[in-house]
Order: structure tokens, then C-alpha cells, then sequence
């Protein structure tokens, strides 16, 4: 009885003893050696992460941009350069939803929602002088037939202490946007539905035009009706014959496929095709002074490189045309076209002469 005792509480000790082994010490200094080492893999990490680093706030901006023409167009690839120069310079934390081809509606359209503070869309390419019916003042100067001689005498312009303060007008003036850039998208022809040959061909016909003062006066100028129609409703209107002609670009002008139903164009070049990359005062508000200084470095490098391809991009599509059957018309000189619009220019230079004449002395 007495050796099973002793057997049993020598047992008894050999267990105890095994338990005590197996007892797990306490989780908590684990975890903080996780912790510790955790926190040194991540001091560490930087130096294999410098050639991305992440912004401070982490926060990723998009800003909707919209353009009423094709991306293979000359505006559409500017878009496109400036699109790709902001998500470059901002390491991607600002990205451009660029909608093109007209998605978001015509330049009218667009400019309404921008100015009335729809907060949909926050910038856009528009013609120089689409505020022009907005009140822009100093952005119709832009529009006047022939005051641009040259390519070179706009860029003269566009790259001066003064175009800042053109592209500043509607935001001082109180309408909602800032000017970003200017661009250009060449010189600006009428084309037809039937057959002309000069000046004389225009009396009595349905041009058309959109809301801009300057264009119809142009348009009134040449003996023709000025018909207002939306951009994006002109090849049906040329095609049922609700207008007999309108007035583009060379490149915006077969891009829209407008040669199947009005195959006559004469380089009358009344209007460079002056353009600008507009922001509304709220997004650009929202922006820090950082994020902003991004938006005018890209921007100027996108009309860098607008200057650098439109001219040729122009003559390669004029080259198309030709060889596709379009009948292009010369204008040899451009005095009669000159003193036809000279009232037009009169007219809507009065009180700022003295800015125009500093445009003009340009060249």
C-alpha cells in the first residue's frame, strides 16, 4: 500500500513537472518585439521607395475635362499633352478625366455648366473667343477677322505679359473661370455645300455661326444670313440644307467629316483659331499652391507643344483633302475680305483701341 502511494505521488510530480515546462509566457513582450520590429522595417522602407514617393495627404485629384473635337485632332492631342504633363509633374496625384468628341455637349453647353457652377465639369478647351458672348471683352479682340497676320505674330501674343491678363479676364470679371494657356488650332476658312469662287458667292446664303457677335457681323459682312446652329448639329444641317455653308479650321473640318456634304473650302483665313484651357475659380480654388504650380508648368509645356505641331498637322491635312477630292479655293489677296470687315473691327474695338493696337503691333 505504502510503495503504491509512493508510486502514485511520484507520478503526481512527474506531471506537474511536465506542465510547468509547457506553460507559455505571457503574449504581450511578444507583441511588442512585433511591433518594435515592424516599426524598423518601416523606417527602412523609404530609401528602397524614392523614386515614387506618395504625396503627404495621399489624396488623389480628378478633374473632369472637356473637349468637343476628336483626340486626333490638333486640340484633342494638346488635351491629351496637358493630360499627360499634370499626371507626370503631380506623380499621378492629379489626374485629368479628359471626355472628348463632344460627350459632354457643345462648347455652349459645356461653358453653361462651367459658368453656372454645375461643378460637373472643371476644365476645358474652348475657342479664344467663346466668352466673347459672356462678356469677354478682352478675348474678342482675339476674334477680330485679320488681326493676326501670322502664326508667328499670334504666338507673339500667346507667349506675352499681356495674354496672362487676357487669360485672367473672366476670373476677375466675376464669371466663375481662369484662363490656363493659350493654343491655336490654325487659321479659320469658310466651306460650302455648292461651289464658290470668291466673296461675290456669299450673298445670300445661310452661314452658319454660333452665338458670337464678332462672327455674325463677319458673316453679315460678306452679304450671307448668319444662321445659328449647334456645333454639334452643323453636319445634319449642312447635309438637309438648313445651312449652305460654316467655317472651321482645316483639321476640325475633316475630323467632322464636314467635306461629304460641303466639299468647297476658300482659305480666306479671316481668324486664327485661337484656343485656351480654361479651369473654373472653384476647382482651381480647391487646389493647393503646389497643385496649381503644376497646372501652369503643364500647361505651358502643352502649348509648347501645340505650337510645335499645328502648322504641320494643318498642311498634312489640307494635303489629304486635296488628295480626297475636296475642291480648295486660294485667296490671292485678302484686301477686299479686309475692307468687307473693317466696320465689324471698328465696331467692337471701341473703348479698348489702345489694347488692340498693342495686339496688332505684334507681328
Amino acid at each position: 500500500m505504502k510503495k503504491k502511494l509512493l508510486a502514485f505521488l511520484l507520478t503526481s510530480a512527474m506531471v506537474l513537472s511536465v506542465s510547468a515546462c509547457g506553460v507559455k509566457a505571457p503574449e504581450t513582450p511578444a507583441s511588442t518585439a512585433s511591433v518594435a520590429q515592424t516599426e524598423t522595417q518601416k523606417t527602412e522602407e523609404p530609401a528602397t521607395k524614392e523614386e515614387t514617393p506618395a504625396p503627404a495627404s495621399g489624396e488623389v485629384i480628378t478633374l473632369v475635362m472637356a473637349e468637343v473635337n476628336p483626340l486626333d485632332t490638333i486640340v484633342g492631342m494638346t488635351d491629351a499633352k496637358f493630360k499627360e504633363e499634370v499626371e507626370r509633374l503631380s506623380n499621378n496625384t492629379i489626374q485629368i478625366d479628359l471626355q472628348a468628341g463632344g460627350v459632354l455637349g457643345s462648347e455652349n453647353d459645356v461653358l453653361d455648366t462651367m459658368l453656372g457652377g454645375g461643378k460637373t465639369i472643371d476644365i476645358s478647351r474652348i475657342s479664344a473667343f467663346a466668352l466673347t458672348s459672356y462678356g469677354g471683352q478682352k478675348s474678342m479682340l482675339l476674334s477680330l477677322p485679320y488681326t493676326f497676320v501670322s502664326r508667328d505674330h499670334f504666338w507673339n501674343f500667346a507667349t506675352s505679359d499681356l495674354a496672362e491678363e487676357f487669360l485672367l479676364e473672366p476670373s476677375q470679371n466675376g464669371s466663375g473661370v481662369r484662363g490656363l494657356f493659350y493654343g491655336e488650332e490654325g487659321f479659320r476658312h469658310f466651306f460650302t455645300r455648292s461651289e464658290i469662287t470668291g466673296i461675290e458667292s456669299f450673298k445670300g446664303m445661310k452661314i452658319r455661326v454660333s452665338m458670337d457677335p464678332i462672327m455674325t457681323g463677319l458673316v453679315e459682312g460678306l452679304g450671307a444670313s448668319p444662321t445659328v446652329v449647334d456645333f454639334n448639329e452643323l453636319y445634319s444641317a449642312l447635309q438637309s440644307g438648313l445651312v449652305d455653308g460654316a467655317e472651321q479650321p482645316i483639321a476640325n473640318y475633316r475630323a467632322k467629316a464636314f467635306p461629304e456634304v460641303a466639299p468647297y473650302m476658300i482659305l480666306d483665313g479671316h481668324t486664327l483659331g485661337a484656343i485656351q484651357v480654361i479651369i473654373t475659380d472653384d476647382a482651381w480654388n480647391s487646389l493647393t499652391a503646389e497643385q496649381q504650380q503644376i497646372l501652369v508648368e503643364a500647361g505651358k509645356l502643352a502649348s509648347a507643344y501645340n505650337r510645335e505641331i499645328s502648322e504641320n498637322k494643318e498642311k498634312e491635312v489640307l494635303d489629304l483633302l486635296k488628295s480626297e477630292g475636296v475642291t480648295i479655293i486660294e485667296v490671292e489677296d485678302k484686301t477686299p475680305w479686309q475692307e468687307i470687315v473693317k466696320k465689324v473691327v471698328d465696331d467692337n474695338i471701341k473703348g479698348q483701341e489702345d489694347l488692340y493696337e498693342k495686339i496688332v503691333n505684334m507681328k
